[in-house]
C-alpha cells in the first residue's frame, strides 16, 4: 500500500523537510538525493578535498535532521538554509585544520570564490547575495582585511604581519571595510531619496 498518490519526489522542499524530521525513511532518502549535488558542491568549494566534502555533506544531513524542526521559511529557503549548514560546517572543518592563516597569495582567489562559485550561487538570497557584492565592491586590501578577520578570525596584528603593513592601517581597513558594509546593507534599496 502506498502512502502518497503523488510521486514523493514533487513534493515541496518543506515537506520533505518534515518528512525528514518524522524519519520517514522514503521521504528522507528524497531528500538527500535532492540536495546532495547542492551541499557536497558548497563543501568542496570551502574545503576542496572531495573526501572532506562527503564528510562535511553527511554532518549537513545530520543535523539538518536533528534541527528540521528551527528551520523558518520566514528567513530562507530550505536551500539556503541547508547550504548555510553546509558552508558552516566546511569552514569549522578549514579552521580546525589550519591553525597557520592563508597564504596572502592565496587570498586574492578565495576572494574570487567568494563572489563566482556554484556555492555561492547555491546560497544566492537576497542577504547573502547583497553581502556578496558589497564585498565585492570593497577595495581589495578592504575585502582581503576583511576576509582575514571575519571569516578566518584573524586579529588585526595577525592581519597586519600577513599584509606587512602598520597596526594602525589593518585596524583602519577592517573598520572601514566593516563601515562600507553596513552603510550600503542598511541603506534604502527603492530610489535614491538623498
Amino acid at each position: 500500500m502506498q502512502r502518497f498518490r503523488f510521486p514523493v519526489g514533487r513534493l515541496p522542499d518543506e515537506a520533505l523537510l518534515a518528512g525528514l524530521a518524522t524519519g520517514d525513511p522514503e521521504l528522507a532518502a528524497t531528500f538527500v538525493r535532492r540536495f546532495q549535488h547542492t551541499v557536497f558542491g558548497v563543501a568542496l568549494a570551502v574545503l576542496g578535498d572531495p573526501q572532506l566534502a562527503e564528510d562535511v555533506a553527511q554532518q549537513t544531513f545530520e543535523r539538518a535532521w536533528r534541527h528540521a524542526q528551527m528551520y523558518d521559511s520566514r528567513r530562507g529557503s530550505v536551500t539556503t538554509w541547508l547550504t548555510a549548514i553546509a558552508h558552516n560546517l566546511a569552514i569549522d572543518v578549514v579552521r580546525a585544520r589550519r591553525p597557520q592563516p592563508v597564504a596572502p597569495e592565496d587570498l586574492d582567489t578565495l576572494l574570487d570564490v567568494v563572489t563566482d562559485t556554484p556555492e555561492q550561487l547555491a546560497l544566492a538570497d537576497e542577504a547573502s547575495s547583497a553581502l556578496r557584492a558589497a564585498v565585492a565592491r570593497l577595495p581589495r586590501e578592504q575585502g582581503r582585511a576583511l576576509v582575514m578577520a571575519g571569516i578566518y578570525g584573524m586579529t588585526a596584528q595577525q592581519i597586519a604581519t600577513m599584509e606587512q603593513i602598520p597596526l594602525g592601517t589593518a585596524k583602519t581597513r577592517i573598520r572601514t571595510a566593516m563601515g562600507k558594509l553596513r552603510s550600503t546593507l542598511t541603506s534604502p534599496k527603492r530610489g535614491d531619496h538623498g
